[in-house]
């Protein structure tokens, strides 16, 4: 009897054991301490290199096609980065006239293959829609350029400037005001010389259109708009021909200020309100170097802006290439020194 006893009593006993060796081996501890996370150190700033990497491969992948979209969707997304702060967008140019005449759109030309404008010649692009006008000068630069450019500037609107190589060389600081002031640039050859003249020749017509735009550029120091006008508008199947290979647009008009003809400035408006009146619209020709044509252009662009006329202005996708050898012979060129004196202080009658 004590034998069963003492068995059943060791039996619990051994039960209770087992029991709490289990408990204390198997269950959480209350005094265990939680798990600890290390603070990750400081990373040593980037440098200047890696940083304009890094700025670069995220306005790359900013661009990327819908294809690229596509294929991450179908593959598990990482996190995405924190945005960068984006660049700060230069302000435009502040106009002071409320009542300006302005801009009221600009487009972008590309010049592949040599198109034309201006619907006297070339009439493939009709691009301008009612009572859009596009503002251009020829000949320049001049002494007289300065009050086109304020007068334009006085309106807060946008030209487009055909320059004489030739003349770029007596005034090449009035050019550089030109391009100061954000208008187009182009060229309208080397010494404005009738391209269509049978005195001539097709390397002659070539040499005036390459020697007018290198001049520009030496002028500038940077290559101009690809952009031409014909002096008179006097072209030839071959002189278009090899714009075309040079993908440079060609500039006529709609409306002809016939400035250069014109005996006062009421004269070069009445002109060109008149035209205007008939075609609704079109590409303006006008002469920064005529006096009358200073003297009307704040006037006139008044006019334009009561007879509900815009200015659109035209600017080229690219800028032209010129031609190493042509930039060469313009470097050779002694520049001719514009002489600030009367003439009557250089040249005097002492005796008839």
């Amino acid at each position: 009897m004590r034998s069963a006893l003492g068995l059943m009593l060791a039996s619990v006993v051994a039960a209770i054991v087992i029991a709490g060796v289990w408990f204390w081996t198997s269950s959480p501890r209350a005094d265990a301490a939680p798990p600890q996370t290390t603070a990750a150190a400081k990373a040593d700033p980037l440098p200047a290199a890696a940083k304009q990497a890094a700025k670069d491969d995220v306005e790359t992948t900013a661009a990327l096609s819908k294809r690229a979209d596509a294929t991450q969707a179908a593959t598990p997304a990482a996190a995405p980065a924190a945005a960068p702060a984006p660049a700060p967008v230069a302000a435009a140019p502040r106009c002071n006239n409320p009542d300006a005449l302005g801009i009221s759109r600009t487009v972008v030309v590309d010049t592949t293959g040599g198109p034309g404008f201006g619907f006297l010649q070339y009439k493939q692009y009709d691009f301008l829609t009612d009572h859009e006008v596009v503002l251009t000068f020829d000949d320049g630069p001049w002494p007289t350029t300065p009050a086109v450019l304020k007068a334009l500037a006085d309106e807060c609107t946008k030209a487009v400037f055909f320059p004489i190589g030739l003349h770029t060389t007596y005034h090449p600081d009035i050019l550089r005001q030109v391009a100061a002031a954000g208008h187009t640039i182009g060229a309208h050859t080397w010494s404005h010389a009738h391209l269509a003249s049978k005195k001539l020749t097709e390397q002659q017509a070539k040499d005036e259109i390459e020697k007018g735009f290198s001049a520009v550029k030496l002028a500038l120091g940077a290559n101009p708009a690809p952009f031409f006008r014909f002096p008179a508008l006097a072209h030839t199947p071959a002189t278009t021909a090899y714009l075309g290979t040079r993908n440079i647009a060609m500039f006529s008009v709609d409306v002809d200020s016939n400035d250069f003809k014109s005996k006062s400035s009421d004269e070069v408006i009445n002109n060109v309100m008149t035209k205007l009146d008939k075609e609704h619209k079109g590409i303006i020709l006008m002469h920064d170097l005529q006096k009358h044509t200073a003297q009307a252009l704040p006037t006139l662009l008044r006019k334009l802006k009561a007879g509900g006329y815009k200015v659109v202005w035209m600017k080229a996708k690219t800028q032209i290439e010129t031609l190493p050898e042509y930039d060469a012979m313009m470097a050779k060129t002694e520049k001719p020194v514009a002489s600030g004196r009367p003439i009557g202080n250089v040249v005097q009658t002492i005796a008839e």
